[in-house]
C-alpha cells in the first residue's frame, strides 16, 4: 500500500500544476468550439498518443508519452470537476480518504461519462481495500477507455493482493499490450509467471 501511495504522490506533483492551471480556466468552452468537434480533437489526439506509447521502445520516452496521456485524461473540460479532482488528491495525499470519496462521488454524479472519475475512485476504495468497490469503478473506467492502463494496474493489484494471480498476470499483459515499456508491469509478469510455473499452472 505504501509504494501505491508513494507512486500517487508522485504522480500528483507532476499533474497538480496542470489540474490548478486547469481549474482556473473558464467552466466554458468557446462558442466557435463545439462539443463534439473538441471530442473528436481530443479523442484523435489520444488515439495518435496511445499508437506512439505501443511504439517507443526508449524507457524514458515512453514515460514522457505516458505522462501527456494521464494530462489528457485529467482533463475533464470543466473548471468545476476539474478543481474538485484537484480537491480529492489533495485530500488523499492527506489521507483523508472519506474526503476524497466525497468529492469524486460528486465528480461521477455530475460527468458519468469522465473516465478519470471513476478510475481516482477506484484508487480511493483501493487504498482503504474497498476491494469490491474498485472493482466495480475500475470496471467502468474501461467500458469508457479500455485503454486505461492505470485502471488495468489496479485491477492487476487488487487480483494478486486476493490471491488470483493468474487474473493479475492477465491484466498486467493487458498493461503491455498498451504500454509495452512499463517497467513495473515488465516485472510482476515476470514475477507472477515464475510463480506459477513453479506452481504447476
Amino acid at each position: 500500500m505504501r509504494s501505491v501511495f508513494a507512486f500517487l504522490t508522485v504522480l500528483a506533483l507532476a499533474i497538480g500544476p496542470t489540474l490548478a492551471a486547469q481549474a482556473d480556466t473558464p467552466a466554458d468552452a468557446p462558442a466557435d468550439a463545439p462539443a463534439t468537434s473538441t471530442a473528436k480533437t481530443r479523442q484523435a489526439r489520444l488515439d495518435k498518443l496511445f499508437s506512439d506509447l505501443g511504439r517507443e521502445r526508449n524507457e524514458k520516452a515512453a514515460e514522457r508519452i505516458a505522462g501527456t496521456i494521464w494530462q489528457a485524461w485529467l482533463d475533464s473540460g470543466s473548471a468545476n470537476i476539474n478543481l474538485m479532482m484537484l480537491w480529492a488528491q489533495k485530500a488523499m495525499e492527506a489521507q483523508k480518504f472519506d474526503v476524497a470519496l466525497d468529492f469524486l462521488d460528486q465528480v461521477t454524479t455530475l460527468d458519468p461519462t469522465y473516465a478519470e472519475g471513476w478510475n481516482r475512485r477506484a484508487t480511493v476504495h483501493y487504498m482503504m481495500k474497498n476491494y469490491a468497490k474498485s472493482l466495480a469503478d475500475i470496471e467502468r473506467t474501461l467500458q469508457l477507455e479500455p485503454r486505461h492502463f492505470g485502471a488495468l494496474s489496479g485491477m492487476a493489484r487488487i487480483m494478486a493482493d486476493t490471491g488470483h494471480k493468474q487474473a493479475a498476470l492477465d491484466a498486467w499483459q493487458r498493461v503491455l499490450a498498451i504500454y509495452p515499456m512499463m517497467r513495473s508491469a515488465q516485472s510482476e509478469v515476470s514475477t507472477l509467471s515464475e510463480e506459477l510455473a513453479g506452481e504447476g499452472i
